[in-house]
């Protein structure tokens, strides 16, 4: 399925996200990406959920972001599907996130991949990590969500 870079389409999202971290703040990032990884994010190759994000000499980086080439993939590259990709924000908001990040608990974790302007854009998430009890609560409210729709659900008919 390709989609239109101009679209404001999602590629991919990381749903483990939000289960094992609580999101606090959300930011839109760039991404430095090389010719064959774009046509790969046309194609929807990319798979975000080991993914994770590092602060480095004042620079964020996505590391475990997987794009995986097309077959169609230039001779003249060597393509490295899970390399080290630099994303861009503005210097006050990396700063903001370094401070948030020394604090004790608090990371920095990409939600998805999306098309904004023909530009593909990363949204990360400050997050803190979720206990074994609140993931435990996750699940219970989603299942009760559930049940609750299928009662209606059935309730309609």
């Amino acid at each position: 399925m390709t989609q239109k870079p101009d679209s404001q389409a999602r590629i991919a999202d990381n749903k483990k996200a939000v289960f094992n971290y609580a999101i606090e703040e959300r930011y839109e990032a760039g991404m430095v990406l090389q010719g064959w990884e774009v046509k790969a994010l046309r194609d929807g190759k990319v798979q975000l959920t080991d993914g994770y994000v590092v602060i480095k000499n004042g620079e964020l980086f996505i590391i475990g972001c997987q794009i995986n080439p097309l077959k169609t993939a230039s001779t003249h590259v060597s393509p490295d599907a899970v390399r080290t990709r630099k994303l861009l924000l503005h210097k006050e908001e990396i700063r903001r996130l370094i401070g948030k990040v020394e604090q004790k608990g608090y990371t920095l974790v990409p939600l998805n991949l999306h098309w904004k302007g023909g530009n593909v854009k990363c949204e990360i998430a400050l997050a803190k990590g979720k206990g074994e009890h609140d993931k435990r609560n996750t699940i219970r409210d989603r299942e009760g969500k559930r049940e609750v729709e299928r009662i209606m659900k059935h309730s309609t008919r």
